[in-house]
């Protein structure tokens, strides 16, 4: 059994990339674009809001910089965030078996803390989280492994004792040249064979977990 799961926030644990796709599709449509939710999936799904924002503005030719693209959509995502973001199926299930198996439970989110921990307590499952790590506390953002490592180190547990939940490319990486289990748990976005390959399992949902710890 491991002794700690280190989780990933959006798309993973919170119902949220549905609400950065409409958020997108509110941006571009101010300027006459449309988004679907193929190209969403396939060109957005899973990476910062830095790295996508960057993106937009390229190949769309948006007339505002990062800076304020960013400030935009931080403005915009606060009125969703009021409305809920609701947690995926069978996440306080799963937090909850964790907890009574005395196994550390932590979170490593490419987000920003007050965005990520306001979430989580408006889902009430806050309580849960034996530490967290956010983006700008470590260097390099996913696909690197230095936000999992970090988690390792507050968890104060080997790489090998720990175990990943993610549903992006990316955080899979990241996770696997962490040296640490990963088992994918796809969103809007299948991951390639290529990243599928670089996990334990790929599983259907958080529904699942439990009966992937038990066995294993």
């Amino acid at each position: 059994m491991k002794k700690a799961v280190i989780f990933d926030l959006d798309g993973l644990l919170i119902d949220s990339e549905i609400i950065s796709y409409q958020l997108y599709c509110d941006i571009l449509g101010k300027y006459g674009y449309t988004l679907t939710i193929e190209e969403y999936a396939r060109t957005l799904s899973g990476k910062t809001a830095v790295e996508n924002m960057k993106n937009v503005i390229a190949s769309y030719q948006l007339p505002f910089t990062l800076e304020e693209g960013l400030s935009l959509e931080e403005g915009m995502e606060k009125e969703y965030i009021k409305k809920g973001i609701a947690l995926k199926p069978g996440a306080e299930t799963l937090l909850q078996y964790l907890k009574d198996q005395q196994i550390k439970i932590l979170l490593a989110s490419s987000s920003f803390k007050e965005r990520a921990v306001g979430i989580l307590k408006e889902n009430k499952v806050e309580h849960y989280f034996d530490s967290m790590v956010f983006g700008p506390e470590v260097n390099r953002g996913k696909p690197f492994p230095d936000i999992f490592l970090k988690a390792c180190e507050k968890a104060g547990e080997r790489t090998e004792d720990c175990l990943v939940l993610e549903d992006s490319e990316a955080g899979i990486a990241a996770a696997y040249s962490a040296g640490i289990d990963v088992i994918c748990i796809p969103d809007m976005k299948l991951p390639g064979d290529e990243f599928k390959r670089m996990a334990v399992c790929t599983l259907p949902s958080l529904e699942d977990v439990i009966g992937y710890l038990k066995s294993h």
